[in-house]
């Protein structure tokens, strides 16, 4: 029975690894690209669960989890959104469905549960500035997670910025303990990308190593 805890490289025949290795990158990075216009194609709520199932197993600080996932897909939840969006951001509507990725500002309730080797619930108890912060940058991180997660399973992903917060709050989490953090579009490109990819920064620009 093969060790499922080796990382993928390691656990696949030297002959197949290499190219698992490759066609994860095309899939995640690589060939990747943010949809300017998006196909109206639904995302099935199976597929959501899926995605979801593989966020959840990413690393957070102290097992933490403090991000909260709210699906859209449906005309009507959707135009609940509309108006907290910024004008260039309407568009995206049309997208399978769209992810209200925000935090749970107590998260550290979960902690008994989440981190039962070492439970560190009780430094965040009387401590909200240290919890916002904990929950606000993890949260960022699961994301991240779910962007990659949505490449994996097949699906275009677009995060948006350009949106107000406390309006979104206010219609999707009244009762103040979920915040919003970021916006993220997820579905099918409707058709290829309109122009080139954009330039990014080379390493001598961003890395520095001591």
């Amino acid at each position: 029975m093969p060790d499922t805890h080796l990382p993928v490289a390691e656990r696949l025949p030297d002959d197949l690894a290499p190219q698992h290795i490759a066609l994860a990158a095309d899939r995640l990075f690589l060939e990747a690209r943010t949809p300017q216009s998006w196909s109206d194609r639904p995302v099935p709520v199976e597929t959501l669960h899926r995605l979801y199932e593989l966020v959840r197993l990413a690393p957070t600080a102290f097992n933490g989890s403090p991000a909260r996932f709210v699906f859209l897909t449906t005309p009507e939840a959707k135009e609940r959104l509309r108006p907290a969006l910024s004008r260039g951001n309407q568009s995206k509507l049309t997208a399978g469905a769209i992810a209200i990725v925000a935090y749970d500002r107590r998260f550290f309730e979960h902690l008994p549960l989440l981190s039962p080797h070492y439970d560190p619930s009780p430094m965040f108890v009387d401590e909200p500035s240290l919890a916002e912060t904990t929950a606000f940058r993890n949260g960022t991180l699961q994301a991240g997670y779910l962007i990659l997660a949505a490449r994996l399973l097949g699906l275009d992903a677009g995060p948006m910025s350009g949106f107000d917060a406390e309006a979104v709050d206010a219609e999707f989490f009244a009762d103040g303990r979920l915040r919003t953090n970021i916006l993220v579009a997820l579905g099918h490109a409707d058709g290829p990308p309109s122009r080139p990819r954009a330039p990014r920064l080379d390493v001598s620009k961003a890395v520095v190593i001591l």
